[in-house]
């Protein structure tokens, strides 16, 4: 304000607008530091959720400056202006996300869902224009509202990630590039003196808030770094705000030339600022979120190289449920490796009949469709064998094979009941045929991290992922291997997850650094295996049931699994759950 007032010149309320310019960024080098694997570390959380509000800030401030110097301001100007901004972020924070819960529940059409999140981002411009607001702060909100029902690894945030950064940020720049009027820096001197004031301003501003921001939170000279480099560039909210003051023309002079709350000196000085920022931005979220990465990097190098390299199997027989199938399998995965993943269908080997193959090469180009959708590569296998169960088995041992995802076992209808469970009336027994004969024999053949999920809903609409873990799991072999699945999937989902573990257990599984535990994952103490319908009582319509399981007379069995896929079918049924065989030593002798 000051340097607006007393060294450019301008009057008091050009001089507060230019002060919600040099306030306002963009997160336009955010890619960088997403492309680098660093978008969780805490100086990114800070710059990110510091431009949520300094943006939102600065708009509004345009919003009642604009008011003010119009003389529009009278004494209704600001409840309207509350009220109309209440109602609107209300409506963008909390409808928007129901909404979109319910239509991605309903439709599983890719392009279907793009067009539907496009419409939800145009609405919530639309809103925040009818609220008195500048567009971008109703489209910037509506992505944060739909951001939680997004996974990062999902088809639909790549198509959105493609289209944005192949079409609407060139056009973007494109259109900021032909505002400026060059022959204007011939003409005098005031555009370049706006420009260098406002680039030195911002600049030195914005390094002092990154610096009082490292002391304050203790963080490394990199994090500083970073957090200068994110928060300098000044695009979006800059360019909005001031277009609009230059519209706004206050009267005439004697010439009859136009009086406007910005110049045209302060709107090619800015979009030189947008210019240097964005470089300054580049170059020095580069450097620090680069130094960042490789001290990480070299903190878990040792850990990397113990972790053998991910193959993790699909095996698809039902077209329903491959879309699903490949979905988990992208989000337990480590979302830098676009590769290692293997869809397999096995025919029967004593069958000749061509109509088999066919069907077999639509299911795994189904597979293989919906894998490239999410950025990743899936190698397709039509393998004849004996059974099903002997095809996984020997891929197993083939591929080197990591995990297995497979779909539950479904009893058709008119099939022969199980035998009911002594005291509990009405749920079958399950002691091996409630998870099918195939899915048994391969664990019984086989030794690797299994999955065996049974999708409800669509796994992007999943809000809590509640994982109930067996006392004793942690002295398992495979331990670590599917506690690491599940904190990808909560990184690649941003769901909440929710260990149920006792005491001892829980030990295990929390971070040795608890200031390093993810947000979105908890520890609630549970001891009742012996009464797990019990469970229910915490569910929401919108949870995942993750049971940590055993093969029998292993250190973690408890009898109560054998009742688990007859809870699933009566006590659960309606809610998605995931049945989880660890790697368990000596589990399977043949195998081994």
């Amino acid at each position: 304000i000051l340097a607006g007032y007393y060294i450019l010149g301008f009057s008091i309320y050009s001089s507060i607008l230019l002060a919600g310019l040099f306030a306002s960024q963009t997160l336009i080098a955010y890619p960088i530091v997403n492309k680098l694997g660093i978008a969780r570390d805490k100086a990114v959380t800070i710059a990110v959720g510091g431009t949520v509000i300094t943006d939102t800030l600065a708009l509004l401030l345009l919003t009642v400056i604009v008011g003010m110097a119009t003389g529009n301001v009278d004494d209704t100007f600001w409840w309207r202006l509350g009220i109309s901004v209440l109602v609107c972020i209300l409506i963008i924070v909390v409808l928007f996300p129901i909404i979109a819960h319910w239509f991605f529940k309903l439709c599983s059409d890719n392009v279907s869902q793009y067009i539907f999140v496009l419409a939800m981002v145009f609405l919530g411009a639309f809103l925040a224009q009818l609220a008195g607001l500048e567009p971008i702060i109703g489209a910037f909100l509506s992505g944060l509202a739909l951001n939680r029902l997004i996974p990062k690894t999902s088809p639909l945030m790549n198509r959105i990630e493609f289209v944005g950064n192949a079409i609407f940020i060139p056009f973007f720049l494109i259109g900021v590039g032909m505002l400026i009027d060059y022959r204007a820096f011939f003409r005098d001197w005031e555009s370049l003196e706006v420009a260098a004031v406002m680039i030195a301003l911002i600049t030195v501003a914005k390094f002092i808030a990154a610096w009082l921001t490292q002391k304050s939170f203790r963080l490394s000279k990199d994090q500083r770094t970073v957090i200068f480099g994110l928060s300098s560039a000044h695009v979006a909210a800059t360019l909005a705000a001031v277009m609009v003051g230059y519209n706004v023309i206050l009267g005439h002079t004697p010439d009859g030339e136009p009086i406007r709350l910005l110049s045209e000196s302060v709107l090619n000085g800015t979009i030189l600022m947008i210019l240097a920022t964005c470089i300054v931005s580049t170059f020095a979220t580069q450097r620090g979120a680069h130094n960042i990465a490789v001290k990480n990097a070299l903190q878990t190098n040792d850990e990397e190289k113990s972790r053998p390299e991910e193959h993790i199997l699909i095996p698809v027989a039902n077209e329903q449920s491959v879309d699903e199938l490949v979905g988990l399998s992208a989000t337990i995965k480590r979302a830098k490796e676009p590769n290692g993943l293997y869809a397999l269908h096995a025919i029967d080997n004593r069958v000749d009949d061509p109509n088999m193959e066919k069907r077999a090469r639509k299911l795994l180009d189904g597979a293989a469709k919906t894998a490239a959708a999410g950025d990743l590569y899936l190698q397709q296998l039509l393998r004849y064998d004996v059974n099903i169960a002997n095809a996984i088995v020997s891929t197993v041992r083939e591929r080197n094979i990591t995990d297995i995802v497979l779909g539950m076992h479904q009893r058709t209808p008119g099939s022969t009941a199980l035998p009911a469970i002594p005291g509990i009336p009405g749920i079958p027994g399950t002691s091996g045929p409630g998870i099918g004969k195939m899915v048994t024999d391969v664990l019984s053949q086989s030794n690797v991290t299994t999955f065996i999920y049974s999708p409800a809903q669509p796994l992007s609409t999943i809000k809590r992922h509640l994982v109930i873990v067996p006392p004793g799991a942690e002295k398992e072999a495979g331990f670590q291997m599917w506690l690491q699945r599940i904190r990808q999937l909560a990184r690649n989902t941003g769901a909440k997850v929710a260990f149920f573990a006792s005491d001892a257990t829980l030990q295990h599984i929390r971070p040795r650094r608890e200031r390093k535990a993810p947000a979105n994952i908890g520890f609630v103490p549970f001891d009742r295996w012996d009464d797990l319908p019990s469970l229910e009582h915490d569910l929401r319509d919108d949870d995942c049931l993750w049971f940590v399981m055993s093969r029998r007379d292993r250190v973690s069995y408890h009898p109560a699994m054998s009742r688990i896929p007859g809870y699933l079918e009566q006590v659960f049924a309606g809610y998605s759950a995931v049945l989880v065989y660890p790697v368990q030593a000596g589990a399977t002798d043949r195998y081994l």
